[in-house]
C-alpha cells in the first residue's frame, strides 16, 4: 500500500501493541485502542494479556493479519472500538481513563 493511501495517523512501520494471542495463535482482533497520550495503537483480542504475551509489531503487520481494521483507521486518539466478531460492526467509545472526560 502506498503511504499516500495509508489512513492511520501513524506510518505503516510504527510499532503497535498486540499480543501473541493475536499474532501467533490467530485470535481475532476485537478491541482497538488509539491512545491519547502518544497516539499509539493497540490491537487486541479482548482477552487478558500478560506481560509475556504482549508484543510490538508494525501497524502494517496488523493490517496484513486483519485488513478489516482499516474500518477504524480514523478512530480518534482517546477512543477505543470493539466488535463481537471479525466483520461485525465496530462500536466506538471514549476511553474511561481519559483525563479530559
Amino acid at each position: 500500500m502506498e503511504t499516500e493511501e495509508w489512513p492511520f495517523d501513524q506510518a505503516p512501520n510504527v510499532a503497535a501493541i498486540t499480543s501473541t494471542q493475536v499474532m501467533n495463535e490467530g485470535m481475532p482482533i476485537l478491541l482497538v485502542t488509539h491512545y491519547e497520550d502518544d497516539h499509539s495503537w493497540g490491537f487486541q483480542s479482548g482477552h487478558t494479556v500478560t506481560t509475556k504475551e504482549a508484543m510490538l509489531v508494525g501497524i502494517k503487520e496488523i493490517v496484513k493479519f486483519d485488513p478489516t481494521v482499516f474500518e477504524i483507521a480514523y478512530l480518534e486518539p482517546g477512543y477505543s472500538a470493539t466488535r463481537e466478531k471479525v466483520g461485525g460492526a465496530w462500536i466506538r467509545s471514549k476511553d474511561e481513563w481519559d483525563k479530559d472526560e
